[in-house]
């Protein structure tokens, strides 16, 4: 039951999925400089990504939940643990950490037909193996 309360809070709006802080496992610090800064809205996109900040996660997990067309919690949790403890530390500029973010859950949710809002995609262009 409780799960199914999670999943009501990923909200999707007009402009995508919204996340509020209460909607992450982990709890982050808050940067009042980069509040008002730029955030990502999608590449290309340079600028270096602070891991810790919830102004910059906010932003990029909203982003890689809507690429990735999903609104299920636990994916939202999973993101957390990669893009603080397991993405390397080489991965810096937003960019970057976006595709990471998205190839990585990609690949995992390949194998977790369901996870995506409309199921599993193939690539464009791909051939039906079945024929």
């Amino acid at each position: 039951m409780h799960q199914e309360t999670r999943l009501q809070r990923l909200r999707v709006t007009a402009m995508g999925i919204r996340i509020k802080p209460s909607d992450l496992y982990y709890r982050y610090r808050k940067n009042k400089e980069q509040r008002n800064g730029s955030s990502f809205t999608g590449k290309p996109d340079s600028h270096p990504y602070d891991r810790d900040d919830l102004y910059e996660v906010i932003p990029m997990l909203e982003a890689v939940m809507d690429e990735l067309d999903c609104r299920d919690a636990d994916v939202l949790h999973r993101l957390e643990e990669l893009a603080g403890d397991e993405m390397p530390k080489f991965i810096r500029s937003r960019e970057e950490v976006f595709d990471f973010l998205v190839n990585v859950m990609r690949d995992a949710l390949a194998f977790e037909p369901g996870k995506l809002g409309a199921g599993p995609r193939g690539a464009e262009g791909e051939a039906d193996p079945e024929g």
